[in-house]
């Protein structure tokens, strides 16, 4: 008998004694301290027959060896220096002679069989869905009993369909054909992959010729269900690759949308960009460390902080750049090439020389944790559906700045006729930092999203910088909204 079926064997014998019990009693208790381990195992099944929390916490002490044993045959749990009587309730310190109860093989696999048939019937939504779970990736027909037990007082819509499909693969096996025949078809809508195996060994011939499905038309339902399980998982598939790829391409957009301003606009080819997108993920590490000094209690909201923090920072930095390096080599592409590829190794070796050469983790916020799953089996993950509308944000904001604001028009202005808008009282040389410094914010932005993804290294900005350069010819030197679509594309 497999770990999981005796541990749901054992939870359906405990519902069934489910009110046999009023409460943990000594005589309950005794077994476990003796030598027989029949008697032994059978007080694990009665402890859990009580189906509360006085027999989780009694099990879970047996399991994690904090049970011990008296002189006089009582029970204790051990907790430190303080020993807890499961009985009377009382707790004082570890008695004379308490000596801790041996668990063997046999016994382990009993408690954890009883912890998971409580678990299954917990009032506790999370504790269920895993207990649930755990059944879908080893299912045994034996525990059928037990499952449809929790499918008549289950209540969320989850656990409720995992439950379901158990019960449909155990009456594949009924001897009943037109029970085949409706869990045969109540599968065809599920996008399982475990269900394939099952449903095609139905389909193949014994040594002897026959079919393991002997009615026809319950081979038929199979043929059905196959195809449409099939049908069912590429959908599922191609769903989750588009997802992913939306994703990705909204990490590379934000890394080339800043380079789409400094190389689209301005036509400044700079080599440094990847690095400005290492500075905003090290600026949103530094936010990390800052927050879980200083304010604990909200280090969840250190990504909020970490974005305007990014921003200012790479922008800081490609403001100091374009007034010390770049204004002196406009219209020279070949020097602002090597000068910026000069500057990008600096700043690689300036964050190995503060942060150490290893790559630093930024944790996810707990909101941006976990995952949301549709199709059946499909996870959306939190941070990429947050990173997807945090780009598409950025891309509006960038817009909104272009288009409607005074700087926006002073820099289509310098874009498009320099001398012109120099005539009419436009600073050039102002517009053009400001310029690089907005392109070089934007990146660090890029690399606040990168620090959600990854763990974040002074290497970082090395992987984007190719591809980055490749989306903005692609999109048209100048053309924001082809760099999106590029991105995207």
């Amino acid at each position: 008998m497999t770990r999981i079926k005796k541990l749901l064997v054992l939870g359906w014998l405990c519902l069934q004694s489910l009110t046999a019990q009023a409460g943990i009693d000594a005589a309950m208790l005794k077994p476990l301290a003796g030598d027989d381990p029949d008697a032994r195992v059978e007080a694990v099944g009665r402890i859990a027959a009580l189906a509360d929390a006085d027999a989780a916490r009694l099990l879970l002490a047996l399991k994690n060896d904090a049970l011990y044993a008296l002189p006089d045959g009582a029970v204790v749990i051990v907790d430190g220096a303080t020993a807890f009587d499961p009985v009377t309730g009382k707790s004082g310190p570890v008695p004379e002679g308490a000596d801790g109860i041996v668990v063997n093989n046999r016994l382990r696999g009993a408690v954890e069989g009883a912890l998971a048939g409580l678990a299954l019937f917990s009032p506790d939504v999370g504790l269920r869905r895993a207990a649930a779970l755990e059944l879908q990736s080893a299912f045994d027909p034996a525990q059928l009993p037990l499952v449809r037990q929790a499918l008549a007082n289950e209540g969320d819509a989850t656990i409720e369909s995992i439950l379901r499909l158990l019960v449909a693969r155990a009456n594949l096996r009924s001897p009943d054909a037109a029970v085949r025949m409706a869990a045969v078809t109540g599968l065809a809508g599920s996008g399982d992959a475990s269900l394939l195996p099952l449903l095609r060994a139905m389909l193949a011939k014994n040594a002897d010729g026959a079919y393991a499905e002997p009615d026809a038309a319950v081979r038929v339902a199979i043929h059905a269900s196959v195809k449409a399980i099939a049908s069912r998982i590429a959908w599922i598939a191609f769903a989750g690759k588009l997802f992913y790829g939306l994703s990705l391409g909204s990490v590379l957009l934000l890394a080339a949308l800043g380079l789409a301003i400094t190389f689209g606009l301005m036509g400044i080819i700079n080599m440094a960009h990847g690095e400005l997108l290492m500075i905003g993920a090290y600026t949103c590490y530094v936010c990390q460390l800052l927050f879980r000094k200083f304010l604990p209690g909200a280090v969840d909201a250190y990504l909020i902080a970490a974005v305007p923090a990014a921003f200012l920072v790479a922008g800081a930095v490609g403001v100091a750049l374009e007034r010390t390096v770049i204004r002196w080599l406009y219209g020279r592409p070949l020097e602002t090439l090597l000068a910026t590829w000069g500057i990008s190794l600096m700043l690689m070796q300036a964050v190995r020389t503060v942060f150490g050469a290893q790559n630093v983790e930024v944790a996810n916020p707990s909101w941006m944790s976990g995952g949301v799953t549709v199709l059946g089996s499909l996870v959306l993950s939190y941070n990429r559906i947050v990173i997807i509308f945090f780009a598409l944000f950025v891309v509006l904001a960038v817009w909104l700045i272009l288009n409607k604001t005074r700087l926006g028009l002073f820099v289509r202005a310098v874009t498009q006729n320099r001398r012109m808008a120099g005539c009419v009282g436009v600073s050039s040389a102002k517009i053009d930092m400001l310029t690089f410094g907005l392109g070089s914010g934007i990146a660090g932005l890029g690399g606040v999203a990168l620090s959600q993804l990854g763990n974040v290294g002074p290497d970082l900005g090395q992987s984007y910088i190719v591809d980055s350069f490749m989306v903005v010819v692609l999109g048209g030197v100048g053309q924001l909204a082809g760099s999106v679509i590029a991105a995207l594309g």
